[in-house]
């Protein structure tokens, strides 16, 4: 594998666009020459046959039509880190596990856009701890748990109030709101990577028996069937209203703690800016 650059991918997916050797170093803005000696040695590095010539035309053999699809992909790669790296930060990712910012989604969106038209901003759902800041998915991230890793810095943007998710026939559903002592009966369906809610938000004595569920949507396929009970930060209801099932507050359960997190030692220069304008979301309620 040592072998084998950049240059050389290049080479070959410019011979088989271009045509012919000759006209893929004009592409290139280099010699025929050097053209003919990449093709060559990475030919020789894979040990196989890449380009099939004749006196008319070249074109890539069975296997080239696959190296080649592979070259793609790999210089399309490289061309996006190029741009990552040296672009000056002109986009900027936000991820989220479950529920992004709840009601304060579309104002975020429109919000920034509107005073930071030279960064677009993009929301990536992904249900890991850091919600994909560890991952590498994006460059902030909106977490509802305390993240135990120091490599992360955190920042307290809001609070939410916990509800409970419910069946829309469940006899709790008639109530405006529900007690934590109403739920203590019931199946909780928790995640244990990324949820909110744990049996610890019960008194020892009278803690519910839980489940495991991995995705949000599994978590609403299963309360809507009334096999189990959610409790949740209040941002799950603006983000996923679901047909057969009804979220009421939890009235004495303590509210959900919303933070951005970013990497201590690389911040996005645009880390700021969202603090600040995710705050005053929250704030204004």
């Amino acid at each position: 594998m040592q072998d084998i650059d950049l240059r050389q991918l290049r080479c070959l997916v410019a011979i088989v666009d271009e045509g012919t050797f000759t006209d893929a170093a004009i592409a290139l803005g280099v010699s025929q020459a050097a053209v003919s000696r990449a093709v060559a040695s990475l030919e020789r590095a894979l040990g196989v046959r890449l380009l099939r010539r004749t006196s008319r035309e070249v074109t890539p053999t069975a296997t080239g039509v696959r190296v080649v699809a592979q070259a793609r992909r790999v210089l399309a790669d490289v061309s996006d880190l190029v741009r990552e790296a040296t672009s000056g930060h002109t986009r900027l990712r936000v991820g989220y596990a479950w529920s992004a910012l709840g009601r304060h989604t579309v104002a975020f969106q429109r919000r920034w856009s509107a005073a930071h038209r030279d960064t677009d901003l993009h929301l990536v759902r992904v249900n890991s701890p850091s919600a994909g800041l560890a991952e590498g998915a994006c460059d902030l991230a909106v977490v509802r748990r305390p993240l135990d890793d120091r490599r992360f810095g955190t920042a307290l943007v809001g609070l939410e109030r916990r509800l409970c998710a419910l069946a829309a026939d469940d006899p709790l559903a008639r109530r405006r709101s529900v007690r934590l002592a109403d739920l203590a009966d019931r199946l909780l369906l928790v995640d244990r990577r990324t949820g909110t809610a744990t049996p610890g938000l019960w008194p020892p004595e009278c803690r519910p028996a839980t489940e495991e569920t991995r995705d949000v949507d599994d978590w609403l396929t299963v309360i809507a069937a009334g096999r189990g009970i959610g409790v949740t930060a209040e941002s799950t209801a603006h983000q996923y209203p679901r047909p057969g099932i009804v979220y009421r507050p939890v009235r004495d359960a303590e509210p959900v703690a919303v933070r951005l997190a970013w990497w201590r030692d690389d911040p996005h220069p645009a880390r700021q800016a969202v603090l600040e304008l995710l705050t005053d979301l929250y704030r204004a309620g």
